[in-house]
């Protein structure tokens, strides 16, 4: 295991640059020798190299080959009119503490190379010509890039294609440039993590995102802050993708622009999309794709997520789809749902339990949603009860055109409101008043039950709360009639 060193300002390729006074001057030298594995390359802070740097040989994975730096100030620079650092084939490569800047191609490529660590690496000023990313793997697998910052480079900051283990983990990439730039770009690859990132296109000139997630399979995507872009996260294909616990704001300029947006360029299987805060844009979650196409897109789940300041719906689903829009929680002013009535007619997609809130403050600032509405309840005398504090009772039903219940059962936990007939229930929904509250039903199905707290008994507990409904279509064939019966737990509720 040798450490060699290379000093551009007072190396030269005469020495034998294995000790820090007889480094070597050119990273062409180094690529002379044949590294083995646990072979150390060792740049001089303060250095500056005009040179492509290619990695030829592998380590292993006890004993990996790294390229780093040593001494005092400023991490070492490689500039080049190629790639800052090129690969293909090597692996178990280990390179961190260095900055690769003013690059015509990428910062780092690799090519079917495996076992790769980036570290502390920041690059800057890459892609002369918008075909590369700052960081490039294609056809490779378990690349890790982590705590490395990115900025102003031309194309993708991360373009990644058909690579089996991938994490993104802590790095932070600010404008990629160019018509189809995204922050990051992942193609046809599998098992991946994209966690605690900061991703800003806000000052961008692309027309695209922040992160686009192409057929993916078995990924995760969480606590990252995404900033800018036409769209937040593209997961237009993939099969058991997480996204949560994200911030996603400013993607806007388009009509079409989405926090996050999935089933346009395949099928979408097995989406948990959950605890982002989505605010500051045109649509929350877009389950959508072109016309003419058969796209399937099922158990899609959308809940516990935060929506606010959108000028869209939190949900839109267009196109066929199965999943379920639960316990989100929507600020006043921002519609909850925006779906077509043959998906809202077919009863694929659920929506349920979501409350609408004044202030999504007091929501972000509790670990659940529920909190919030507890914290609301004490200021406001008429509040919205979260779905915990509503159970059924009994529930009896004769309903042709829409129930009171999804399934038409009394065992349920909570409160499930079917969507009704829209010649029945009209553009503004139905109300149901009771002794102490209302629930509110509109067409879209989404329910909310409003506490009237002056009219509450002087006490703690249970108070039972009954609704009923009768409608009839205008001729003599049928009526229809709903009685229900909840519980509000008043425990927990009100202080």
């Amino acid at each position: 295991m040798t450490v060699y060193y290379v000093n551009s300002a007072t190396g030269s390729n005469r020495n034998s640059g294995t000790d820090q006074k007889s480094a070597f001057a050119t990273l062409s030298k180094v690529e002379s020798l044949e590294l083995k594995p646990g072979d150390s390359v060792l740049l001089a802070k303060g250095s500056v190299f005009n040179e492509q740097f290619d990695i030829k040989y592998s380590g292993n994975e006890s004993a990996p080959i790294k390229i780093g730096s040593y001494g005092t100030g400023a991490a070492p620079v490689i500039h080049s009119s190629g790639d800052g650092i090129h690969s293909l084939y090597a692996s178990n490569i280990v390179i961190e503490n260095l900055k690769i800047s003013n690059v015509g191609g990428s910062g780092i490529y690799g090519g079917s190379v495996t076992n790769w660590t980036v570290r502390d690496v920041e690059i800057a000023k890459t892609g002369l010509s918008e075909n590369a990313g700052a960081v490039t793997f294609r056809s490779s697998k378990n690349i890790t890039v982590e705590d490395s910052k990115i900025s102003d480079v031309k194309g993708d900051g991360f373009w990644i294609e058909k690579v089996s283990g991938i994490k993104l983990l802590n790095n932070t990439v600010t404008s990629a440039n160019g018509s189809t730039a995204d922050a990051v770009q992942v193609n046809d690859s599998s098992n991946i993590l994209i966690k605690g990132n900061h991703l800003d296109q806000t000052d961008a000139s692309t027309p695209k995102g922040v992160i686009a997630l192409v057929r993916a399979t078995n990924a995760v995507v969480e606590d990252n802050v995404l900033t800018g872009g036409g769209f937040g996260i593209s997961a237009p294909a993939g099969k058991n993708v997480a996204i949560r616990d994200n911030d996603i704001s400013g993607y806007h300029g388009y009509s079409w622009s989405f926090a996050v947006g999935l089933g346009d360029q395949g099928n979408a299987q097995d989406y948990d999309i959950s605890g982002n805060h989505i605010h500051d844009g045109a649509w929350g979650v877009a389950v959508s794709g072109p016309s003419g196409v058969s796209y399937t897109r099922t158990n899609i789940k959308v809940h516990d997520n935060v929506f606010d300041d959108l000028s869209q719906a939190a949900l839109k689903v267009d196109r066929p789809a199965s999943g379920s829009f639960y316990n989100n929680t929507i600020e006043t002013g921002t519609k909850a749902t925006s779906i077509s009535p043959a998906i809202a007619d077919a009863h694929t997609f659920t929506v349920k339990g979501n409350q609408t809130v004044a202030n999504v403050e007091t929501a972000l600032a509790s670990p659940v949603a529920k909190t919030a509405a507890v914290a609301e309840a004490s200021a406001d005398p008429a509040v919205v009860a979260v779905h915990d504090n509503l159970k059924i009772f009994t529930d009896t039903s004769d309903g042709h055109r829409g129930s009171l219940l999804e399934n038409d059962s009394s065992d349920n936990d909570t409160l499930v409101l079917r969507r009704f007939g829209d010649e029945t229930v009209g553009k503004h929904g139905l109300t149901l008043t009771g002794e102490y509250g209302e629930i509110h039903v509109d067409r879209e199905g989404n329910y909310a039950y409003t506490l009237d707290e002056t009219k509450l008994p002087d006490h703690s507990g249970h108070v039972s709360e009954s609704f009923s409904y009768g409608i009839n279509d205008g001729s003599s064939h049928h009526s229809d009639a709903d009685t229900l019966t909840v519980f509000i737990h008043l425990d927990g509720l009100l202080s």
